[in-house]
C-alpha cells in the first residue's frame, strides 16, 4: 500500500424500488457480489455473495434483503470489506439481478429503481439504471486491486439479457481492462 492513498477500504452497495402496482406480481431485486482470484482475474468467480449466502470469511454479506420493494430506506443492503479480503482475490464485482418469477421481467418494468455505491458517508456512484432499461440484470461496480494492494473503485452499469444463473457466471468475464 502507497503512502498517498488508502485505497477503497469497505463500501456499502444499496439497492430500493417501488413495490409493484396493485394487482401485479411482486417485483424482486437482487444485489450479487462475485470475487475473482489474482491467478484467472475474469474466469468463474471463486464464489459468490447473493440472498441466503455470505462469504467463506465474512467479508462480503447481505445486511438486508426484500422481495417485494416494500422496505423502509434501502431495500437491499450489501456490504463490502475489502481492506479484510484475502490477497489471492484481486477483484469483486456487483450486480443486480431481477428475478425472473413469475414472469419475465427488465428494468423498463421496474418502479423507480435506485442505487447508491458509498465508502462512510461518501457516495461513490449513483444510478437508476435508466441506461439498461431492455436489461434483466446489470454489473453495477468493479472493485480490483493493484500492483501495491490497494482496492480501486471502477463504477458503470452494464446491462445483462440472461437469465440469474447465466448473468452471475458471465458477470465478471464482461468488463475487462
Amino acid at each position: 500500500m502507497n503512502g498517498v492513498s488508502k485505497g477503497i477500504r469497505k463500501v456499502e452497495i444499496a439497492l430500493k424500488w417501488d413495490p409493484s402496482p396493485a394487482g401485479q406480481p411482486p417485483t424482486d431485486l437482487d444485489i450479487v457480489a462475485g470475487t475473482y482470484l489474482a491467478d484467472d482475474p475474469h474466469g468463474e468467480p471463486s464464489y459468490l455473495v447473493h440472498f441466503d449466502s455470505r462469504s467463506p470469511d465474512g467479508t462480503i454479506y447481505l445486511n438486508r434483503d426484500s422481495k417485494d420493494g416494500k422496505g423502509f430506506g434501502w431495500d437491499e443492503v450489501l456490504t463490502v470489506e475489502l481492506d479484510r479480503l484475502d490477497a489471492r482475490y484481486a477483484r469483486v464485482v456487483v450486480g443486480v439481478v431481477i428475478q425472473q418469477r413469475p414472469a419475465r421481467r427488465t428494468f423498463v418494468s421496474v418502479v423507480n429503481p435506485s442505487l447508491r455505491i458509498r465508502e462512510g458517508y461518501t457516495d461513490l456512484a449513483q444510478d437508476d439504471f435508466g441506461g439498461v432499461l431492455g436489461a434483466t440484470a446489470a454489473t453495477v461496480a468493479e472493485f480490483r486491486r493493484d500492483e501495491s494492494g490497494v482496492w480501486e473503485f471502477h463504477p458503470g452499469v452494464t446491462g445483462f439479457e440472461d437469465d440469474p444463473a447465466t448473468f452471475t457466471r458471465a458477470m465478471g468475464a464482461a468488463q475487462r481492462p
